[in-house]
């Protein structure tokens, strides 16, 4: 079973990270909670590029019409 952690979506992750860009840029934060505030961005960011990675490898690889995994590559245009 997926713990609470990982079923996290990617647009919440994003829109938190937004969200803690705003405040810091805002410059209304305390210096000890804006560190704190950092510190989590970054923890979301990597969660992010993990993610994106992640999609990234997934959509490499297409199926092909023999039901074989193939690397995709710009060359394999179908119109």
């Amino acid at each position: 079973m997926a713990t609470k952690k990982e079923e996290v979506k990617f647009e919440d992750n994003l829109a938190e990270l937004e969200n803690i860009v705003r405040k810091l840029e805002s410059g209304d934060v305390a210096l000890e909670d804006a560190i704190a505030e950092f510190q989590k961005g970054m923890k979301i960011s990597e969660t992010l590029k993990k993610t994106l990675n992640e999609a990234e490898q997934t959509l490499v690889q297409i199926v092909g019409k023999d039901d074989n995994e193939s690397e995709f590559s710009a060359e394999q245009k179908e119109y």
